[in-house]
């Protein structure tokens, strides 16, 4: 039974995080991108700071050093991640399933910036040829065209890929911290400041609520992403996180796409193409290469290797 529910609700998460592409695409017809990612997250922090209010006993970071690790969080995880990732979808060319999948390449890019600067671990050879394969797949999914490498829709997906680069080192940084500080504090506080960050972003970039068209569609894309995909998906990550750890959670990245492409399918209307699903599978094939032992690992446990 453990199990049954253990794998429901990674396969809510699956679908809540890859519709979340979806929802980003649709709200940019109405929201100035900056703008709508900041307003994303004043809402999604008032909700993860009255979740860690509940089951943290101080859910306010002390000392430099929490403060520190939350800014960290602030400005990689939330507002670069998402600033870039907005800025790349308000493309045409970038569809819900090709934002996904490009983000599923962070993992990858997470082991990367962890042998950067946690010198114990060590890539080896498989585990390069891994990462080589996975940028291979990135780049089979952005097609970028030679004779007009500024065309084409290759500079927002590179915006994506730097956004999926942000969220990667954010991780790896913040993972590296001594600290003690509760993930669901930090989360909680990263998404305030980082919705502050974002603000004082769209406001340099020249945006305003005036550029806003207030829809039925629009609320809707908003509440989506705040209360569901943030509030609902980092409740059940955190769940999850506690019961399967981070290597098997990690494969959300990896389901997530299946998700994206339905749902932009579904209500947006976007075609899944070649380089869309060959990309993907090239970056699963990667990923797998990278954690091949901890995949091993975990099918000793259940005893499938025996």
């Amino acid at each position: 039974m453990s199990r049954a529910r253990n794998l429901a609700l990674f396969l809510v998460l699956a679908a809540v995080w890859g519709s979340a592409f979806m929802a980003i695409k649709a709200g940019l017809a109405y929201f100035p991108p900056v703008l709508f990612a900041a307003l994303r997250y004043d809402l999604a922090a008032v909700v993860m700071i009255a979740y860690a209010a509940y089951v943290v006993d101080d859910p306010i970071p002390r000392g430099r050093d929490e403060w520190a690790v939350v800014a960290v969080g602030a400005t990689l995880i939330i507002a670069a991640y998402h600033a870039f990732l907005f800025i790349g979808e308000s493309d045409p060319a970038v569809t819900s399933a090709v934002a996904a999948v490009i983000v599923s390449l962070s993992p990858v890019l997470t082991t990367v910036f962890a042998r950067a600067f946690l010198p114990s671990e060590r890539l080896t050879v498989v585990g390069v040829i891994g990462l080589l394969v996975g940028l291979v797949g990135a780049v089979v999914l952005a097609a970028p065209d030679p004779n007009n490498l500024a065309g084409g829709g290759t500079v927002p997906k590179l915006l994506v890929l730097l956004a999926a680069a942000a969220f990667a080192l954010g991780s790896v940084l913040t993972r590296a911290s001594d600290d003690d500080l509760p993930i669901e504090t930090m989360e909680a506080w990263s998404m305030l400041l980082g919705a502050a960050l974002m603000h004082l972003l769209s406001l340099a970039l020249g945006e305003s609520l005036s550029g806003v068209t207030w829809t039925a569609e629009a609320v809707l894309a908003l509440g989506y992403l705040s209360v569901v995909a943030s509030g609902l998906g980092f409740l059940i990550y955190f769940d999850l996180l506690d019961r399967l750890g981070p290597i098997e959670i990690n494969l959300v990245s990896y389901v997530a796409p299946v998700f994206a492409a339905v749902s932009g399918w579904v209500f947006l209307r976007e075609a899944i193409t070649l380089n869309t699903v060959g990309g993907f599978l090239i970056i699963c094939a990667g990923f797998a290469l990278v954690k091949r032992e901890a995949f091993q690992d975990a099918l000793r446990e259940y005893d499938v290797l025996g």
